[in-house]
Formats: C-alpha cells, sequence, structure tokens
C-alpha cells in the first residue's frame, strides 16, 4: 500500500484540505526553525485524508488528526515537547465515536472518550457514552510511561499512527507529493494555527461608561460607571490572588507584584432591562462583571493572564485557563507578605460568623466585596469578593506599555461580547 504525504505551510479543517503545499526540503527547514507547518496523509480514491499531522515547535507542540472515509474527524491527540528532546508526551486526546455514517462531525450527541494526562503521572479518562448531555464517567487512567510518552521520530520518519485504525496490516510506504506553485493572499481564517490559552478578551471596556455588550443572554447590557468599593493595603509589595476558602498551607494561588502602596478597589458594571415574569413589567437592574485593583488610571495596552507556581505554558491546551480554585464561590486580593494571618482572621470571619471580629469586619454595602480583613503587625490587608459560582477563575494582568502592573482584573463571570456604537461604528476593541 502506498500513501501519499503532502507537506504545507497549515491545513484547512473546514474544506479539509492543505493550504500552500510545499516541498519536503522546505517544510524540513521550518521544522529546523520551529516553524508551523503539516503533513497530510492521503490514500489514493479516497477524498479525506486518512491523517494529519500539525507541527509546531517554537510551540511545543504536535498535533494528530485522524479522519473517516467522510471526512470526520475521529481522533484527536496533542503531543507536547516538554525538557527532554527526545520524548513526547501525549499530553490530551479526544475520540469520536459516531453511531451514524449520516451524523454530523463532532454531533453533540456522538460518545467520545477524553484523556488528559500531565508529566507527573497525573491524569484523568472522561468517557461520555450519549455524548456531551449525556453525563459523564471519570477515571484516573491507568497507563504504562510508554503509554504517555512518545519517542520522538526524526523529520520523515514520522510513520502513520492510523495505519491499523484503517485496516493496514503493515507500515505503507510513502510517496512525497510534488509540492504546487504558491498561491496568493494570506491564509483563510479558518485554518489551523497551534494551541493558545484563553485570551483576556477587551477588558478595558467593561471598565468604559457607555460601551454596549451582551453575555449571550441579555441581548443588549451597557457599560455603567465603575464602583469604587474602597481600598487595600499591600505594603509588602506582593499581591495575592486566590480563593481564601481553599487553604491547604501552600500560599495565595497567584501573586503580583506592585509598588508597595494602598490601591482603589472597584467593580466593573453592566445595566440593562429584561421582562420580569413574576411582577409582569420591564425591570431595570445592575449588575457587577468584574472585581479590579487599580494600580494606574493608564488604560492597559496589554493584558495577560497571571500563572500560579506550577503552572507551566507549555502544556495549555485550546482556551484553557490559569488562576484560583475556590469551593465557595470566593475570591480574594491580599497583601501576600501577611498571607497567613489574614487568611486566619478570614476563616474566623466566615466559619463563626463574629460580627465583631478582631482584625476583620463585614462589608455591607450591597457590592460583590464581603469581607475585610488585616493584620495589625504588617499593616497588609485582605478584601474578599464573591464570584458567580464554584470552580477556576482567571486572573488578569493589565500592562502599560512600558511593561508596568496598571491594575488586576478578576471576571466574576464570562467575558461579554462587544456590540457595536449606535453610530454602527465597532466598539474598540484593543485589549
Amino acid at each position: 500500500m502506498v500513501v501519499e504525504v503532502v507537506y504545507a505551510q497549515a491545513w484547512d479543517p473546514e474544506a479539509c484540505v492543505p493550504w500552500r503545499p510545499m516541498s519536503a526540503e522546505g517544510a524540513r527547514q521550518r521544522d529546523a526553525a520551529g516553524l508551523p507547518y503539516v503533513v497530510a496523509y492521503r490514500e489514493s480514491g479516497r477524498k479525506a485524508p486518512l491523517e494529519v499531522r500539525l507541527v509546531s515547535w517554537q510551540d511545543h507542540y504536535v498535533g494528530l488528526w485522524v479522519y473517516d472515509a467522510q471526512g470526520r474527524r475521529t481522533y484527536d491527540l496533542d503531543m507536547r515537547l516538554l525538557d527532554d528532546p527526545s520524548r513526547l508526551l501525549r499530553r490530551y486526546s479526544v475520540a469520536w465515536y459516531y453511531t451514524d455514517p449520516e451524523m454530523a462531525e463532532f454531533d453533540k450527541a456522538c460518545p467520545r472518550i477524553t484523556v488528559d494526562l500531565f508529566p507527573d503521572g497525573r491524569g484523568r479518562r472522561t468517557e461520555e457514552r450519549q455524548g456531551r448531555d449525556g453525563g459523564s464517567h471519570v477515571t484516573s487512567p491507568r497507563l504504562r510511561d510508554g503509554e504517555r510518552w512518545l519517542d520522538r521520530p526524526a523529520f520523515g520518519e514520522w510513520p502513520l499512527f492510523s495505519a491499523q485504525v484503517h485496516g493496514f496490516i503493515e507500515q505503507p510506504a510513502f510517496e512525497v507529493a510534488e509540492a504546487a506553485e504558491p498561491g496568493d493572499g494570506g491564509a483563510p481564517a479558518t485554518c489551523w494555527r497551534p494551541p493558545r490559552p484563553a485570551q483576556a478578551g477587551p477588558i478595558n471596556e467593561l471598565f468604559r461608561p457607555g460601551v454596549r455588550v451582551t453575555d449571550g443572554y441579555h441581548p443588549e447590557m451597557t457599560v455603567v460607571e465603575p464602583r469604587r468599593v474602597g481600598t487595600l493595603r499591600v505594603p509588602s509589595g506582593l499581591l495575592a490572588v486566590s480563593g481564601p476558602d481553599i487553604d491547604h498551607g501552600d500560599g495565595p494561588r497567584i501573586t503580583v507584584s506592585v509598588p508597595p502602596g494602598e490601591y482603589v478597589l472597584d467593580e466593573a458594571r453592566v445595566r440593562f432591562s429584561y421582562h420580569c415574569e413574576w411582577r409582569d413589567a420591564e425591570v431595570t437592574t445592575t449588575q457587577p462583571t468584574a472585581v479590579r485593583l487599580l494600580v494606574s488610571e493608564t488604560p492597559a495596552a496589554t493584558w495577560e493572564m497571571a500563572l500560579g507556581p506550577d503552572d507551566d505554558p507549555r502544556l495549555f491546551i485550546e482556551q484553557q485557563i490559569a488562576g484560583f480554585d475556590t469551593a465557595g464561590a470566593t475570591g480574594c486580593f491580599a497583601d501576600a507578605g501577611a498571607w497567613e494571618p489574614l487568611i486566619a482572621h478570614f476563616e474566623r470571619g466566615m466559619s463563626r460568623g463574629e460580627s465583631d471580629l478582631d482584625g476583620g469586619e463585614d462589608i455591607d454595602d450591597g457590592s460583590m466585596f464581603m469581607l475585610r480583613t488585616w493584620d495589625e503587625a504588617s499593616g497588609g490587608e485582605l478584601m474578599s469578593f464573591a464570584t458567580t459560582g464554584d470552580g477556576t477563575y482567571p486572573v488578569w494582568v493589565g500592562r502599560s506599555e512600558a511593561g508596568e502592573v496598571i491594575g488586576v482584573v478578576v471576571l466574576v463571570e464570562g467575558m461579554p461580547e462587544l456590540l457595536p456604537e449606535r453610530d454602527g461604528l465597532p466598539t474598540d476593541a484593543a485589549v
């Protein structure tokens, strides 16, 4: 059996075709430089590829997509190059089991199995036998070291991983296709790109009155003036952002260096109207979208997701987040230099419900902030705030053009989508 090999700069999954095919030597040069390229494996007489390999060494990434005869992706393997250049971690995989030849690709009713692996041996296997909406069964995968890691083949020596899936008894012979002349224009928007972690979105606009947004449920919401709640003293110069209800004695989950000082805390808010069924009337209300520690009044030029001490960006899959965890729908800003005494005061105030707490006070002003504690010895303070639920919340750090921290933001729910301005011009969505 002969399999045709096509090298290209990119892959268009919507059209299921390579973009900008190139020679094997051109791909070899991109491979050596760490630049993205793809390899498609095709069988004569079959419209859909057998599999596609997607490579970007500069992103520590190799992907493998396997297709069935209907052109549907049946397997997606995400491999990562970490500290050992001779092997790849099988970081993340999804297998789809289509129950009907006519079932659409990635149909929500399609059974699937997801495996999430980490280099320290941790992992999770999630089986969804009735698809995404039919419940799931989660276990710890019991895999040998050789099943977690793959020896990295040299360029041009990669096997056809899906040979057995496609019924090949042995590895086929490969024939490299001739490269076509490169076309004009840029890559289609649908082309594959290496996985990226979650991006900040237009955080600046959440604090800019008059901006129109939607959360997908309410069709139109308008940003109003941020609500200034109070201040926070950070004499140590190290800001903690964490879930105060999950403390294992390891310190705060996220820390951000700021100049020692006292900083304003405020809330981003939106106003919207909706039909209240029990009142049978149109009601206008205001709700918060984010909380912020404001270091400078200068608008942020960029926003970045803050990482914890154990977060490795090389392991992040598409749209993955890092942040602090909470099991009590609570986060906090605090002085990391006084973390232990501040958390001790917080726990006393929350678990015992002490109204006259030594070293703390309830905040009853209708804001998302709920409890403030302080450490007399250092002068450091903690301000806790409510989130909209349990889970993991990213911490976004805004920086000036010079790279200085100008603010730290936690979205208490998801990022709303910007709507066009009234005059029909798009809202400025820069960072």
